[in-house]
This record gives C-alpha cells, sequence and structure tokens, in this order.
C-alpha cells in the first residue's frame, strides 16, 4: 500500500510535536526561585531558549520520521487500511 505525501506530513507533524514536548524540559535547571514580581509563573525559566529548542525539535524529528517511514515501508510498522471496502 503506498502512502501518499498527506499521511507522510502529518506523521511528521505528529512525530514533530512529541518530540518538541520531550526537548522542552532539557536545559532547565532546579533553581531557587523568588517571589515573582513581575506576574510571571514561580516554575517558569528565566532562559526558555525556545528557538534552539524547536530548532532541535526540527533535526530529531526529522530523523525519527526518517526512521518510522523505513519501518512502515520495510513492512515492520503497517499503516491501517482506512479506506472503505470496495463493493
Amino acid at each position: 500500500m503506498p502512502i501518499g505525501p498527506i499521511t507522510m506530513f502529518a506523521i511528521y507533524i505528529v512525530v514533530w510535536w512529541v518530540v518538541l514536548f520531550a526537548v522542552l524540559p532539557l536545559g532547565t535547571s532546579a533553581e531557587t526561585h523568588e517571589p515573582p514580581t513581575d506576574g510571571s509563573q514561580w516554575g517558569a525559566p528565566k532562559t526558555p531558549n525556545l528557538k534552539r529548542k524547536f530548532i532541535t525539535t526540527t533535526w530529531v524529528s526529522l530523523i525519527v520520521w526518517a526512521l518510522v517511514m523505513f519501518l512502515v515501508f520495510i513492512g515492520w510498522m503497517p499503516l491501517p487500511d482506512l479506506a472503505p471496502p470496495a463493493l
């Protein structure tokens, strides 16, 4: 069963979000926090480095996505056939 480009893109988007939530806590440290005076949250990091984390998420997602596509194409992780049966 061939996989279309829309399905491949959808799989990449799902992989990207999963990797993002795995990458977000990296680089944060347990700091002693003083009571915030500017209305921010207690647990918010002072330097979240979101641009760097988004770039890291993108290239790690490409690697994971390529591995998933390889497993799909060799048949180790087949995708379900969601097409209605032919009459």
